[in-house]
């Protein structure tokens, strides 16, 4: 697939409200998937996550941190976006009020997301409760740096991840947690590359032996 284009928050320390400056760090492919809330259940389509580092301040003044591993990470947000520029697709309307003008006919025949990553934006999250009267925090939408914020943009802190179907990294993948994990295994797309590679290995009468063992 790649990223070509035609919330898991944390359970310890949710994103606050408000606008903060992010950075995308992060595009997962999930692969296609089933819709299965809401009035488009049943629904197969090609979703991606994009993922942002933020930056700033609750009201209280406290930085949007978190130790991670002992170290002193900016808190994340995800959101999920089917792989679509139709005119009423969350993605375009998102990617359009990010870089301030809608796409030409043109640039909406194929535009590559994996441009997105290391580029800075205002991040809007907003809270809602779910089913449970859990609360969330969601990306509510996106927005470009003011003018007097892009010569003085917080230094990059999480490393850029680019996961891509077509081309798994399997290392990328097994630091995924787990829900995400079984999410991107449900796909289709997983299934024909690395479900088929795995089922024909269980076929080998031999893939159980260490490959170390003299046979010769």
């Amino acid at each position: 697939m790649g990223f070509i284009a035609k919330n898991e928050g944390s359970d310890f320390k949710i994103v606050p409200a408000g606008a903060f400056i992010g950075r995308c760090y992060e595009l997962i492919d999930l692969g296609t998937q089933t819709n299965d809330i809401g009035q488009f259940i049943g629904k197969e389509s090609h979703k991606i996550k994009i993922g942002f580092e933020l930056f700033g301040e609750e009201e209280d003044g406290t930085p949007l941190t978190i130790e991670v591993d002992g170290k002193t990470m900016p808190l994340t947000i995800t959101k999920d976006y089917t792989v679509s520029l139709n005119e009423k697709a969350n993605l375009r309307k998102d990617l359009a009020a990010w870089r301030g003008k809608d796409f030409t006919d043109e640039e909406a025949e194929g535009f590559d997301v994996s441009k997105l990553l290391g580029v800075y934006a205002m991040v809007n999250v907003t809270h809602k409760a779910n089913a449970k009267g859990k609360i969330r925090a969601n990306i509510s939408g996106l927005s470009p740096l003011p003018g007097a914020l892009r010569s003085s943009k917080p230094e990059p802190v999480h490393t850029i991840r680019r996961f891509d179907l077509d081309e798994p990294d399997m290392e990328m993948f097994n630091t995924f947690y787990d829900y995400l994990k079984k999410t991107i295994e449900k796909s289709p797309e997983w299934q024909a590359k690395i479900g088929v590679a795995n089922a024909n290995r269980s076929s080998d009468p031999f893939s159980n032996f260490d490959d170390d063992i003299p046979f010769n």
